[in-house]
């Protein structure tokens, strides 16, 4: 696929992958990193292992003195203290969270971002308190249509100076499906400085930029937000004059755990002739996972896999394994899910400039050993 590249600032320049990664990758790179994929196992993931993206610098927070403001098109102003929140009647949701740009390093050109592959994802079990009780409690105005979130991470963006800020529309904002958090714990345990300690934006369903980090203000506006993350930032775009549609709720993905063990020269897997388990993990943000599809000759034919319960975590991965016999030679498996509302995995990636929703198939090579030349 061939695209023209004209007028493109530094920050929105492809990189071509033959030329390795870019310098603001580098910069990227060095305070984020993705799941192993064999973590995957862990049906809840622990925070270490959990995937983390920051825009700018993760700030320093004094949960003592933090304040969460909700102000603007309400009746009442609220600040609340991290010890005030927690007073309030608790929910506890598993989420799996995945960042728009997972799968980015697999666009041709390549998007200049975090150059993920698949790994840019995660389950977690936050606690918190339900936005609509907040926003009930404030009072929302009659000419409210979105509400703003701003968090304390701070940086520039094509020149000018600003906090990271991201919008809901009202109706998501203070729905009960999904229901959206402010919450204050990951995994029973408070969160992580790198996963927005003291308080954090919790969007069931919604890709990683919409859950604000290290939250401080909420605000009720009467007019659309159209600030650079959500009106610049994170849209889907052919080119530079594109105006393009937003980046919202995640799209159906499967991925497999890659199975039996590392080739360290080849950077291949390896696995033993005979039966060999297939498992990992599928998720969407539009409709529940219904179905996953396994293949172990490239995509030319595809098998059903067993897919476990969603067990009430509607807003979770879930686990699917099959069975295949792995005979001697070389192998790519992939896996595909379906959601409730007929979407799926496509198998050629549509690109667009910012390298978001890649949800293309996954492809894992494996070299099934002769046991005749391994002994």
């Amino acid at each position: 696929m061939g695209h023209r590249l004209e007028d493109m600032s530094a920050s929105a320049r492809l990189a071509d992958p033959d030329e390795g990664i870019s310098v603001q990758e580098l910069a990227l790179a060095a305070r984020n990193h993705g799941l192993p994929l064999e973590a995957m196992r862990y049906e809840v993931t622990p925070p270490g292992l959990h995937y983390v993206l920051t825009h700018y610098d993760i700030p320093y927070a004094d949960e003592a003195s933090w304040r969460l403001v909700l102000d603007g098109r309400v009746r009442r102003r609220l600040s609340l203290g991290v010890d005030e929140l927690k007073a309030y009647p608790a929910v506890r949701q598993r989420v799996t969270m995945e960042c728009a740009g997972n799968g980015r390093a697999l666009l041709t050109p390549r998007p200049v971002s975090q150059p993920w592959l698949v790994e840019a994802v995660g389950t977690a079990e936050w606690t918190g308190v339900p936005l609509r009780v907040l926003l009930a409690e404030a009072g929302v105005e009659e000419d409210a249509v979105d509400v703003v979130f701003t968090g304390a991470d701070h940086g520039v963006e094509r020149g000018v100076e600003q906090d990271y800020r991201r919008a809901l529309p009202l109706d998501v904002a203070r729905g009960e499906e999904p229901e959206v958090l402010v919450a204050y714990a990951m995994n029973g345990a408070p969160l992580p400085p790198q996963h927005g300690h003291p308080l954090r934006l919790v969007v069931p369903g919604w890709y990683g930029m919409a859950h604000v980090k290290w939250l401080h203000d909420i605000t009720v506006s009467g007019t659309p937000f159209n600030g650079f993350q959500q009106a610049v930032a994170y849209r889907l775009r052919q080119d530079a004059d594109d105006e393009g549609e937003p980046v919202t709720r995640i799209a159906p993905r499967a991925l497999l755990i890659p199975p039996g063990f590392p080739d360290f020269m080849s950077r291949t897997r390896a696995v033993r002739p005979g039966a060999v388990t297939l498992e990992g993990r599928a998720w969407s943000g539009r409709a529940p996972v219904t179905g996953v599809e396994v293949s172990t000759d490239d995509g030319r034919s595809w098998s059903p896999a067993e897919l476990d319960g969603a067990d009430g975590h509607r807003w979770a991965w879930r686990g699917w394994r099959c069975s295949w016999t792995a005979t001697p030679g070389h192998h790519v498996l992939s896996a595909r899910a379906t959601d409730a509302e007929g979407r799926s995995q496509p198998l050629d990636q549509p690109w667009n400039r910012g390298g978001f929703e890649n949800n293309l198939v996954q492809r894992v090579p494996v070299v099934c050993l002769d046991p005749e030349d391994h002994g």
